[in-house]
C-alpha cells in the first residue's frame, strides 16, 4: 500500500508587500498550500496574493506574535515554511525540501540564509539584531508558536533534526535608507517593550554594548571584508541598544506625563 507524500503549507504575513510578494510568492509555488496574512495592507498586497491562489486572512496585529499564530493555526498541510515577503526559494532549494519532507521530519527543518543588501550577497557581519544565518523555518504544522513581545518574539517549536544545504534568498535591506530607517522602527519598538517590562537597562551596560556590538560586526564576524556596507551593519549593531535605550526613556517620560 503506498503512503502519500507529506504536504506543504507556504505561510507569508506581510503588510503593505507589493513590491515583494510576487517574486516571493512564485517562488513558493512548488507548496500544495499558500496562505498570506494580510495585516492592515492598503496596497495591491491581496490581489497580487489572489493571482497567486493563497487562502488570505485579513486583519490588523499591532503585535508580531499574534499575527504570525494567526497564520500558522491557517496552515491545513502536514508541514509549514515560513516565509517573509523578502525571502525567495530558488529552484535548488524547492527540491531539498521536498526531498527533506519525504523523511518526514519530526522537527523543525534549518534553511541557511543567503542575505543581500541592494541585491548583492553579504557574507560577514550579520548578527546583534540586522540579520540570521539561517531558521528552523520548516516544520511539522501546529508546532510552533510566537510570543507577545513587539520586536523579536521568542518562539516556541521543535528542536531542529535537520539542516539543508541551499540558501533561502534573503533581501534584507534595498539600500542605506531602508537599513536605517528599519533601525529606527525595531528601537522603537523594542523601547517599548523596555517600559512594558521596566527593563531599561543601566546607561553604563548600554555604553559597553555600544562598542561591543561594533566590535563583534566589524572585527569577530569579518564584516570589514564587506567594505562600505560592513561600517554601516557595525554601527547598525551598536546602535541599535543605544536607540532603543534612549526611546525607552522618552517613552516613560511621556507615559508618566
Amino acid at each position: 500500500m503506498s503512503v502519500s507524500p507529506p504536504t506543504l503549507s507556504a505561510l507569508c504575513v506581510v503588510h503593505n508587500g507589493e513590491a515583494d510578494l510576487p517574486e516571493c510568492l512564485a517562488s513558493v509555488a512548488f507548496a500544495d498550500e499558500i496562505v498570506v496574512v494580510l495585516d492592515r495592507c492598503t496596497d495591491r498586497s491581496k490581489a497580487i496574493a489572489e493571482a497567486a491562489g493563497a487562502k488570505i486572512i485579513e486583519g490588523a496585529w499591532p503585535i508580531e506574535g499574534p499575527r504570525r499564530n494567526t497564520g500558522l493555526a491557517a496552515c491545513t498541510c502536514d508541514y509549514t515554511l515560513e516565509i517573509d515577503a523578502d525571502e525567495r526559494v530558488p529552484s535548488e532549494l524547492a527540491q531539498e525540501i521536498r526531498a527533506a519532507l519525504a523523511q518526514r521530519p519530526q522537527g523543525g527543518v534549518f534553511i541557511p540564509f543567503d542575505n543581500r543588501i541592494g541585491g548583492k550577497p553579504i557574507r560577514h557581519g550579520w548578527g546583534a539584531y540586522n540579520g540570521v544565518g539561517g531558521k528552523r523555518c520548516l516544520f511539522p504544522s501546529h508546532t510552533k508558536s510566537w510570543g507577545d513581545e513587539r520586536l523579536h518574539p521568542p518562539v516556541k517549536q521543535l528542536p531542529e533534526v535537520a539542516k539543508l544545504q541551499a540558501h533561502m534568498i534573503h533581501h534584507v535591506y534595498r539600500d542605506l535608507p531602508h537599513m536605517y530607517a528599519r533601525l529606527l522602527r525595531y528601537a522603537q519598538l523594542a523601547g517599548e517593550d523596555m517600559v512594558d517590562r521596566d527593563a531599561i537597562p543601566r546607561p553604563t551596560k548600554t555604553i559597553r554594548r555600544f562598542f561591543s556590538r561594533f566590535w563583534k560586526s566589524y572585527v569577530s564576524r569579518q564584516g570589514r571584508k564587506e567594505g562600505f556596507y560592513g561600517v554601516a551593519m557595525a554601527l547598525y549593531s551598536a546602535l541599535y541598544p543605544a536607540l532603543s535605550h534612549l526611546m525607552a526613556l522618552e517613552i516613560r517620560a511621556r507615559r508618566r506625563g
